[in-house]
């Protein structure tokens, strides 16, 4: 039998969670990682021609596998926004951004992205944008570092 804790103690143990699993990220979800670290947009030819970005391994109307990726961009558009005026630690600018969904040229449906406008007054739906691409690039979503008016 164990010993018991002396009056008023609380007898305590350390408790760690882990899901320790690894995920490959095949060919869609591993060329558009790729193509971040190159500094190229791609997308993928859905089953209604639609083009979407970030690419899908199925279709989301049909669930048919998607295999036809397309080169989108450089630049974009805002179709819509919220400002944020106190950036949180975790946040991908550390001054007053704009959420965005951007739609890259070429591509029919919308991401969510940071922009990185100066200000709210500089920030309007439909405004133009392109890419700020981060200084060192590894092939992941973060080497696309935000987006800005385009100049």
């Amino acid at each position: 039998m164990a010993d018991a804790a002396p009056p008023g103690e609380v007898l305590t143990a350390p408790l760690v969670i882990e899901y320790p699993f690894s995920r490959t990220t095949g060919p869609v979800i591993g060329a558009f990682l790729t193509g971040l670290r190159e500094r190229v947009l791609l997308g993928i030819r859905g089953s209604d021609g639609r083009v979407l970005v970030p690419p899908t391994e199925h279709d989301p109307v049909t669930g048919e596998d998607l295999h036809e990726l397309v080169e989108v961009g450089p630049g974009g558009v805002v179709e819509t926004w919220a400002w944020v005026r106190h950036p949180m630690p975790k946040h991908p600018l550390d001054r007053p951004f704009a959420w965005a969904l951007v739609r890259p040229d070429g591509a029919d449906v919308s991401f969510l992205q940071a922009v990185d406008a100066g200000s709210v007054d500089a920030m309007s739906t439909g405004m133009r944008v392109q890419p700020r691409w981060a200084d060192e690039r590894e092939g992941s979503i973060l080497d696309l570092a935000c987006w800005e008016p385009k100049r």
